[in-house]
Formats: C-alpha cells, structure tokens, sequence
C-alpha cells in the first residue's frame, strides 16, 4: 500500500488555523507560543527543501507539543457550564491533538524522503547485521598460499636480525 503524498504546506496550514481557532477563548499563553514556534520551525522546513534538520526539528516539535496539548487541556478544562465559543474552542484544540498524530507520520515520511536516517547512539555497543566486510573462514586468499605461517622467507638464517 502506497502512503499518499501530503504535502508539509497543508500540514502547517491546518494546524496553524486549529491552533488559532483553539486559543481564542480559554488556553493559557504557553500553549499557545508552543504550538506557534513549533509551527514556525514547520515553516522553516517549508523553506529549506533540502534541510533534514529542519524537518526533524519540527518532528520532535510535534510529538513534545502533543505531551503539552495533553497537559494543557487537563489542566485548564472547566468543569461547569460552558459557552458555545468555549466549545468550539475545545472541539479545535482536541481535533488538533487528535490530528498531530497522524501529520507527525507523514513529516517523518518527508523526513525518510529526505534522506534521513534515525540512528540514535545512547552510548551501549551495537550488533551489526551487515556481514559484507567480513570473509568467509572457508574461502582463503590466494596470495597466502605459502606453507611458512610466519613470512619467513627460507634461505633466512635463524639466529641474529637485524631491526
């Protein structure tokens, strides 16, 4: 199955106006400047076509501003009586929670097709499976077909060397 092509244009677009339609009633300032300045790295990689960071920069964006999403609505939700315009508000912000999920696979697609590789080193030693540099105990070079293991050639004399 091929994974449609959406394009990092859109996804900006339409989290920019969640994210502007979510804060206009009830959010707090922080959620707003995260979800903004995540954005605006998102228009940087707009920007730069070529740029990996840029791109995984908004990647890691996304995922942290869905943690804060998360925190945020638990913790500024009211529990009384609430208006129309506070309803929307949280409709938004809540589909914006629920969409950043799935823009966060295609930005790592747009990563993946810009070259990136994730490899992350947390320092512990790593098993390799590609095995073309290593030679088969089987097979043996041509070049050591000599019987004498040590290189020694043999009209050498045994006794003092000089170095």
């Amino acid at each position: 199955m091929e994974i449609p092509a959406i394009n990092l244009k859109a996804i900006v677009l339409v989290h920019w106006l969640l994210t502007v339609w979510g804060s206009m009633v009830w959010l707090s300032v922080a959620f707003t400047w995260a979800n903004f300045s995540v954005l605006a790295v998102g228009v940087w990689a707009i920007a730069q076509r070529d740029s990996i960071d840029a791109v995984i920069m908004f990647l890691i964006g996304m995922i942290l501003t869905i943690l804060t999403d998360i925190v945020h609505l638990g913790i500024f939700y009211p529990l009384g009586a609430s208006t129309d315009l506070f309803r929307f508000g949280a409709g938004m912000t809540i589909l914006n929670l629920l969409l950043k999920p799935i823009s966060c696979f295609f930005v790592y697609q747009m990563y993946r097709e810009r070259g990136g590789d994730y490899n992350i080193n947390f320092g512990f030693p790593s098993v390799s499976r590609n095995r073309d540099a290593y030679q088969s105990i089987d097979q043996q070079d041509g070049s050591s077909t000599s019987g004498n293991p040590f290189n020694q050639t043999p009209d050498s004399k045994p006794g003092v060397r000089a170095y």
